[in-house]
């Protein structure tokens, strides 16, 4: 008997989300949008960390950061920040 398939997650871009995603440079939001659609199959794929201090997961995509949270009862990724590595990339998303 074969196992039924999963569903795929589905995967939210916050407001704050999208305007940055908007922001970025064309080729830094083109290169961040694979591994964002790529969480509808895997929200922790390899090289996922976690933030300190929240249950808030990063993933690096060059000297980009994707902020999410993953919520496994509803299979949602909710992606909270996308943005440039820097002093502020993590402030005030716990």
């Amino acid at each position: 008997m074969s196992e039924r398939p999963r569903l795929p997650w589905r995967v939210e871009l916050a407001p704050a989300a999208q305007r940055q995603l908007r922001r970025l440079p064309p080729l830094d939001a083109a290169r961040a949008r694979g591994p964002i659609l790529a969480l509808s199959r895997d929200p922790r794929p390899p090289g996922v960390a976690r933030i300190a201090g929240t249950d808030l997961l990063r993933v690096r995509v060059g000297d980009i950061r994707v902020v999410y949270a993953v919520y496994d009862g509803d299979r949602v990724v909710v992606v909270l920040r996308v943005a440039r590595r820097g002093e502020s990339t993590y402030r005030r998303v716990r």
